[in-house]
């Protein structure tokens, strides 16, 4: 983005939390009681502009986000994505990509991104209760069979009709209150075998004991 210094931040007179810090909401921190405190968090823990390791990690764990777009008036829309985990794929420090697989055909998140490329990807980890919001800029990408083979997802069937770019502008993991720990079924898939095992261990003692063979 032109207006960026060179460290990524996209208000150079500011900070990078200013993409959702705007007049109105430092307000309602000010009349609230909280603008002290993320005053403070703004010097001493700014958001992150670029795609962290620890980021990168996170992603390759994630197979379900929200992206939120809006009409050219501001009319909001959020759509749930989902895939196998990591198919939001980190491209470049500033750059995550996704294929945009077949759907109901409503189309949009495709229609407001043509007129308003504002977007925000909200990224929730229930098993872990962890939390991440990214904001920047999305725009689709068609025919460009390279981007497709490069994002599509080796194993996973489902058609991709495009590709989705989201240019990074800022990001932010926030506090763990208020979410419910929850498991996939591949998360908790271990912890069965090893249950299953386990239990498999112990008919067969319980068979020993008794003198009998285990069916």
């Amino acid at each position: 983005m032109n207006d960026a210094d060179p460290s990524g931040n996209p208000n150079p007179s500011g900070h990078p939390s200013d993409v959702a810090f705007t007049p109105s909401v430092k307000a309602a921190q000010a009349r609230l009681g909280s603008r002290p405190l993320m005053a403070r968090a703004e010097r001493e823990r700014p958001w992150r502009t670029v795609v962290t390791k620890d980021l990168a990690q996170f992603l390759a764990q994630i197979d379900s986000f929200f992206l939120a777009t809006a009409t050219a008036d501001g009319q909001p829309y959020i759509q749930h994505r989902g895939g196998p985990p990591g198919f939001l794929k980190p491209l470049d420090e500033k750059t995550l990509g996704f294929a945009d697989f077949g759907g109901n055909r409503q189309y949009v998140t495709v229609g407001n991104l043509a007129e308003n490329d504002r977007a925000h990807i909200f990224l929730l980890h229930h098993a872990t209760q962890q939390r991440v919001k990214l904001w920047g800029r999305a725009r689709i990408v068609e025919g460009n069979e390279a981007l497709l083979k490069l994002l599509a997802m080796p194993g996973y069937s489902a058609r991709i009709e495009r590709a989705i770019l989201f240019e990074l502008t800022a990001w932010d993991a926030n506090c763990q209150q208020h979410i419910i720990a929850r498991y996939s079924e591949a998360e908790i898939a271990p912890a069965i075998d090893q249950l299953t095992a386990r239990i498999k261990e112990l008919e067969a003692e319980v068979a020993r004991l008794r003198g009998k063979d285990p069916a």
